[in-house]
């Protein structure tokens, strides 16, 4: 496969719990940050790279997912956005899909199922196929396994494997978020990026631990990841997008401003 060399992206992640944009700490103590079509014009006009939007219950409540949503924030802003949580078949990825959305995400149906990813690819494109993968450190610390749910099952998969995995069934992109750092602000798990991106030649999105700029410019340099994924720097005001991004460039980051 031929990398090409593209710009970093920051994108910002909207949580949806019924309706509503949340935040919490190790996917737990979730607290309300906004109304999702707001917050998506909102970061359009900052300037965000893309957008991704999760419905971190869906899976677990076997609740549809949010197609009028979707219609809505589609008719809002001019960047791709993606859209996953409870995305279970075909059916319903082509109802985000013609609703707006750029990408689809799974997870939990990936893992029951994963020769939806392969049909998912053969379907709408591996472009529009991203596989997020949640992940936190075994009890015995030996590796990192792979949960579902919404981060409350865990499978016994080793992380590394299933990204091999997914990346020869058809996904065009990773999502890779650390339940051990997410939301708290402490800086994503570079171990974890790091052997990801050396086992995987698709784009990886970084998520989970960004607290200041410097965690992100981390996560690009360090962990190799091809974007960054954020929430609470920027849902409640710590950081502006362009702050991020002029902090970036700065320090030789290959950003679009």
């Amino acid at each position: 496969m031929i990398n090409l060399v593209l710009c970093k992206r920051i994108i910002p992640c909207l949580d949806i719990d019924k309706g509503r944009v949340v935040k919490g700490i190790n996917f737990k103590q979730l607290r309300d940050a906004g109304d999702p079509v707001d917050l998506a014009s909102y970061y359009s006009k900052e300037s965000a790279d893309e957008l991704v939007f999760l419905d971190i219950t869906a899976s677990h409540e076997k609740r549809d997912t949010l197609v009028k949503v979707v219609k809505r924030v589609a008719e809002k802003i001019n960047i791709p956005f993606t859209v996953g949580g409870g995305v279970k078949s075909i059916n319903e990825a082509n109802s985000l899909l013609s609703n707006g959305a750029d990408k689809v995400s799974i997870n939990t149906a990936a893992v029951k199922n994963p020769d939806l990813i392969h049909d998912l690819a053969q379907t709408f494109g591996r472009q529009c196929v991203v596989v997020a993968i949640d992940v936190k450190k075994n009890s015995n610390k030996k590796y990192f396994e792979v949960f579902t749910h919404g981060g409350r099952k865990g499978t016994g998969i080793d992380a590394i494997s299933w990204a091999k995995k997914v990346e020869q069934l058809g996904a065009g992109e990773l999502l890779m978020t650390s339940m051990d750092t997410d939301g708290t602000k402490q800086g994503y798990d570079l171990q974890l990026l790091n052997l990801i991106s050396k086992k995987v030649n698709i784009p990886i999105i970084a998520s989970g631990g960004a607290g200041k700029p410097i965690h992100l410019y981390d996560a690009l340099k360090i962990g190799n990841a091809d974007a960054v994924l954020c929430a609470s720097i920027f849902h409640y005001g710590e950081y502006s997008i362009s702050e991020v991004k002029n902090y970036l460039k700065a320090k030789g980051v290959d950003i679009r401003l």
